[in-house]
């Protein structure tokens, strides 16, 4: 427990502390006239207890490895924890509170992650905090299960998450509780808002759950009916969590604008401010003398954690000076694990994977060659943390060195996430977001409409994730239109920060893996094929030229037609320039596995790739062909598919939708006949 001075015959009062953040986060609100002040108010009491009584945190430090974590999920409160950061000494001054969702702020309505001011993880979108936290929790787990040893708990912290009956609400809180209760999480603790509001008003008439019985049921430890406004009752249940080795959920009875006399207990707090003379009233009512904006000096010093944060971390070090000393390997790993840093070696050893993958050319599914990739990279890489949502057999995502993670086997590096795509890319971030992992999940591609959400989050926050996405068209066949994505490759590459590869064979596969590891500022999404692919003939250079994106696959010198195509429709398109070059044509074949990756590349490089001078060009995708207007230009032509598919041998369909060498050919002499 962290000690404060509390025990000081003039401290300010439990209450008092709290009426800073309500006073902090109604005064926010109101000068931004915008924002959730109810939530702030109703949960400060919760707060104070939390955050000066047990919290272990630096705020000198923020990235300070063994820092407790503490997640916002009802992150519309975002004030609540705005006041905590700027209170507890923070880099977060009272101007940036006084800018709260302003343009340029350090303090927008939803702060999502930004350890340099101490916001681990905040979600706007209901839900998705609470299975980040689960992913924590686990990160926070596993590694100590991998590296801590007989008096040397260097992994030791815990995760605490505030949620709101709306995180309730979201499904994603069964996927990820009902997960965090099986892997028996006891460092999760949860503290449950119930207020009975939401925007529409009394909850009642839409979430009538038995929400201790559901968590009890997930096998969480549950404390319900806890009286959120008396701080010796929250502290007791903080305890009683502390001591249990199951995940936990306090379930905290709260008032919702508590203080807040005409309005606090209704909907009317919750996503609009209190105006000018509510705010009064709420000064009157709360006692709290001070003008907006305005903390006295005696609670500043309560509050601030500085002197406390400073010595739990040298404490810390003192530990790991000590862990060094006696497994000074173990040591050596997970300080480099922490920092995110990839081995000494790697580049040597991603060099020689690729060249044996080079040369061993087969012919097979690119889901398969990405396997062959985790196998070549996976014994360099401990950190490589990795699942699939009951799909593992299909997206091929167990590697050799995998070591399936079970509450009796902590240690594991590889989780059976079940059905729950949205669950497993929540806690795949929360993972990412705790740090000493690179985190992997797999799906069909068709099925990242439901992790979507999750995954937008990440190219949000920044965050390291990969995402193995397999069945990637038409060419899985006999599924059907339900399974086959159309549209699906098109709009995850319009995400921001999304970058996302398409290969056509095994070298290009083990180079998109390649790029997906060593990228440590965004998520990578890899579209693989189910049907076998040919392997591609390449020099030295088109191998170095794998990784800009888009290169030239076939043909020298300036042609007459250039075809561009991604994934197995690469295959095809050298088919089809067989067939035009046996007619006299000279024909280019540029490969794109990854558009974003070639757009960011140089504009001479661009230019010798796709010369301008060559207005005919055609390109094929087996999916949406919207974004493929950009690189063929007005005069050119795309064979894609803009509506759903059909449920057959996969070879029919691509026979029936026109991806064939034939059909293309015929459109690309329509090109070269055009004047």
């Amino acid at each position: 427990m962290v000690t404060s001075p509390s025990n000081a015959v003039d401290a300010p009062s439990r209450r008092e502390r709290a009426n800073a953040l309500r006073a902090l986060a109604m005064d926010a609100v109101q000068k931004a006239n915008s924002g959730h002040p109810g939530m702030p108010m109703g949960m400060a009491d919760i707060a104070e207890v939390l955050w000066t009584d047990f919290l272990c945190h630096n705020p000198q430090n923020p990235r300070w490895p063994n820092r407790d974590r503490f997640v916002l999920s009802n992150g519309h409160g975002s004030m609540l924890l705005y006041g905590l950061l700027h209170l507890s000494g923070y880099g977060l001054s009272m101007e940036e509170l006084r800018q709260f969702r302003q343009f340029g702020a350090k303090t927008p309505g939803h702060p999502e992650f930004d350890l340099d001011i101490g916001v681990e993880t905040t979600t706007g979108p209901l839900g998705q905090g609470l299975s980040n936290a689960v992913g924590m929790a686990l990160a926070e787990k596993t590694l100590a299960a991998t590296f801590n040893r007989p008096g040397f708990p260097v992994v030791d912290h815990y995760t605490y998450a505030f949620l709101g009956d709306g995180c309730l609400m979201e499904g994603i809180s069964h996927e990820a509780c009902s997960l965090a209760g099986t892997w028996q999480l006891g460092k999760l603790i949860c503290f449950y808002d119930d207020n009975g509001i939401s925007i529409d008003g009394d909850v009642a008439g839409w979430f009538g759950d038995d929400t201790p019985a559901r968590f009890e049921a997930y096998g969480w430890h549950v404390l319900p009916g806890v009286d959120g406004h008396d701080p010796d009752a929250v502290g007791a249940a903080i305890e009683a969590a502390r001591a249990d080795d199951r995940p936990s959920l306090i379930c905290c009875k709260t008032v919702i604008g508590k203080g807040a006399p005409n309005k606090q207990g209704s909907e009317s707090t919750h996503g609009a401010p209190l105006g000018a003379d509510e705010v009064a009233a709420a000064r009157d009512t709360l006692g709290w003398e001070w003008p907006p904006f305005e903390v006295p000096a005696d609670l500043r010093e309560f509050w601030d954690a500085t002197t406390a944060g400073v010595a739990s971390e040298a404490e810390w070090q003192e530990l790991m000076t000590g862990y060094t000393a006696e497994h000074p390997e173990l040591a050596a790993e997970l300080k480099r694990r922490l920092a995110g840093e990839l081995p000494a070696d790697w580049n040597s050893f991603a060099d020689a994977a690729l060249a044996a993958i080079a040369a061993d050319p087969q012919k097979e599914a690119t889901r398969k060659s990405s396997l062959r990739a985790l196998n070549a990279f996976a014994p360099a890489l401990p950190e490589l943390f990795g699942g699939s949502a009951d799909l593992t057999g299909s997206n091929l995502t167990l590697h050799n060195g995998s070591v399936v993670l079970t509450a009796q086997e902590p240690a594991g590096n590889y989780l059976h996430f079940g059905v729950r795509e949205f669950g497993m890319t929540g806690i795949l971030n929360g993972i990412a977001l705790h740090g000493g992992y690179i985190p992997y999940g797999g799906t069909f591609l068709v099925f990242a409409d439901y992790a979507r959400n999750a995954l937008r989050l990440a190219a949000l926050m920044g965050i390291r994730q990969i995402a193995v996405l397999t069945h990637d068209s038409i060419g899985l066949g006999e599924d059907g239109p339900t399974h086959q994505p159309v549209e699906h490759v098109a709009s995850l590459q319009v995400m921001p920060n999304m970058r996302v590869w398409r290969p056509c064979d095994a070298f290009e596969t083990a180079v998109a893996w390649r790029d997906a590891i060593e990228r440590p500022n965004g998520p990578t999404s890899l579209v693989l094929t189910r049907q076998g692919v040919p392997p591609q003939q390449r020099d030295a250079q088109q191998c170095a030229d794998v990784s800009r994106g888009a290169y030239v696959l076939r043909g020298t010198g300036m042609p007459d037609l250039i075809l561009i195509a991604s994934g197995s429709e690469v295959a095809l398109a050298v088919s089809a320039a067989e067939l035009l070059e046996a007619e006299g044509h000279a024909v280019r074949v540029v490969s794109m596995p990854c558009m974003k990756q070639f757009l960011e590349q140089s504009e001479d490089y661009r230019e010798a790739v796709l010369p301008a001078a060559v207005a005919r060009r055609l390109a094929v995708e087996a999916g949406s062909p919207h974004l493929w207007h950009r690189f063929v230009g007005q005069d050119g032509r795309i064979v894609g598919l803009d509506r759903f598919g059909e449920s057959a041998p996969a070879a029919e369909l691509f026979e029936h939708f026109g991806f064939t060498p034939e059909k293309v050919a015929v459109l690309a002499r329509e090109l070269l006949a055009a004047t």
